[in-house]
């Protein structure tokens, strides 16, 4: 994992971080006592991973940015590196994950989604459908840094058809970002997309692409309401009956981060819990992704999906140091 370099740090400065996050700034911060603690955390036999969780889980992404430059300037060594060697496991992955800038951490889960045989689509479509123009653009200046190649030269080699077009369209961060909403427009968009559709024999899903990817959060939201007059169902309804496979999971993500994001990110947190087994990567993904930006809300919305905590969900499906790590992410059993 690459360390993080001075275009790095002006990335990350440039993101804006919202206000609904668990971890936020830790008061009396000083770099040099947390640094004294994770060395201590990582010398002699065995590791304090107590030390290690205390540190890097409580503080923001801007704070472990500065540890990890004095533990360099200190040690003579990247903080990366020697937590690297000294861990393992999902436990890890997210202290990894802890350590990277926001656009660089999406970076290297895009880019790991797509090594080696197979493709992760969960971590394409997460990402992809979720972030703003904004930090889609950083993205993309970070992944053709740190992996000399472009992001979208990399979805078209590992991926095809129509879902690589809507993975496409969504990386170029093209998407109209003001809040206009144009009423005739969204009624014309509405009614194209029910003809490319539920109207149709088959489905022309460049239509649902050209407007699902390109118009602005307020006028599809409006888009969304004129689709069920003219219709008579949900948005995300007609796309389970007319598509399938990872097409049908990007445009219903597309759909559910427009209209609800901190609900999107309660949904696949669920799914990568319940029945047997537990998709750590989803899970390991979003909690770190989510933990300073919007965890409060996405907690929230878990509780009203499904009646039950997410402390208690990470509770019953993790265990040990990873499980420590994740609730500290979650913030309270509430």
């Amino acid at each position: 994992m690459a360390a993080v370099s001075r275009n790095h740090r002006r990335l990350g400065k440039s993101m804006k971080i919202g206000q609904r996050g668990v971890v936020t700034e830790a008061a009396g911060f000083k770099v040099e006592d947390d640094i004294q603690r994770l060395r201590g955390a990582m010398k002699g036999t065995g590791t304090d991973e107590a030390a290690i969780i205390e540190v890097l889980a409580r503080r923001t992404i801007a704070q472990r940015q500065r540890i990890k430059e004095g533990y360099k300037q200190q040690v003579g060594k990247n903080l990366a590196d020697d937590l690297d060697s000294e861990l393992s496991g999902n436990f890890q992955k997210v202290v990894m994950g802890l350590l990277m800038l926001a656009p660089v951490y999406d970076a290297y889960e895009l880019r790991s989604s797509m090594k080696g045989a197979g493709t992760e689509e969960a971590a394409l479509i997460d990402i992809l459908a979720s972030r703003t123009t904004e930090e889609m653009k950083a993205i993309n200046a970070v992944y053709k840094k740190e992996y000399d190649n472009s992001l979208e030269d990399d979805v078209c080699g590992d991926t095809s058809g129509m879902f690589q077009r809507v993975l496409v369209s969504l990386l170029t961060a093209g998407r109209d970002e003001s809040s206009a909403v144009d009423q005739a427009l969204a009624a014309q968009d509405a009614k194209d997309i029910y003809e490319a559709g539920e109207a149709r024999w088959g489905t022309d899903e460049v239509k649902f692409l050209t407007v699902l990817c390109a118009r602005n959060r307020n006028h599809l939201l409006k888009v969304f309401e004129e689709y069920k007059k003219i219709s008579g169902r949900d948005i995300e309804d007609s796309i389970k009956r007319e598509m399938s496979g990872s097409l049908e999971e990007v445009f219903l993500a597309i759909v559910k981060c427009l209209r609800n994001k901190p609900g999107f990110f309660a949904e696949r947190l669920y799914k990568s819990m319940k029945g047997l087994g537990t998709t750590d990567s989803v899970l390991i993904r979003t909690m770190v992704a989510r933990a300073e930006i919007d965890m409060l809300d996405i907690k929230v919305e878990f509780f009203k999906m499904y009646g039950k905590t997410l402390y208690s969900f990470i509770k019953g499906d993790t265990s040990g140091d990873y499980r420590k790590i994740l609730l500290e992410l979650c913030g309270e059993d509430k």
